[in-house]
């Protein structure tokens, strides 16, 4: 492996533990309503479960309301069974065309369940980060042990890689400010 295959390689894993927080935290309910919050929701259609997203439009028209369109009206009710069934909470309502989904306001204690569980989320993140650079070191010092590259070489690319590292860290730990606030403002 080359330097710089070493490089590409640390910063696609980086980069995907990064999405996979932001993935994380865009389930987790806030006191605002967002078409994320229905990722998890499987409905059965035609004999199997299927993302949510893939047979309704989901849609929030004001801050603490999701409205569901269906795209055939037969299925209303199987949205509503799978909503019912999900861990979130929420009590669907529908007049017969769309879902309405009323978000409430989150308790201060809740909101501090929330702000644990994100900081949970983010620190497997900073973890998975640290593991690739872990990863990256090791390969970089096989790579001066077999004497492909200098000790120079090998300075230079360590820290390269802490560069690397320092950056998506400041981004998990920027997605974590901005949820907290999110979580905290009514």
């Amino acid at each position: 492996m080359t330097l710089n295959e070493i490089y590409k390689d640390a910063e696609n894993r980086m980069k995907k533990s990064v999405e996979h927080v932001q993935h994380e935290l865009a389930k987790i309910r806030t006191g605002r309503a967002t078409p994320a919050l229905l990722d998890i929701i499987r409905v059965e259609y035609y004999g199997s479960k299927v993302p949510l997203n893939q047979v309704a439009t989901v849609t929030a028209p004001e801050p603490r309301l999701l409205v569901i369109q269906p795209w055939e009206k037969r299925i209303i009710g199987d949205i509503e069974k799978a909503i019912l069934e999900s861990d979130l909470g929420l009590t669907p309502s529908n007049d017969g065309n769309v879902i309405r989904l009323n978000i409430p306001e989150l308790s201060e204690e809740r909101r501090q369940e929330l702000i644990k569980l994100v900081k949970k989320f983010c620190e497997e993140g900073r973890i998975a980060i640290r593991n690739v650079r872990r990863d990256a070191n090791e390969h970089i010092k096989k790579l001066e042990k077999s004497h492909e590259i200098s000790e120079d070489e090998r300075d230079h690319a360590l820290k390269h890689i802490q560069e690397l590292t320092d950056k998506y860290i400041k981004e998990i730990d920027d997605l974590l400010e901005m949820k907290e606030k999110e979580i905290l403002e009514d």
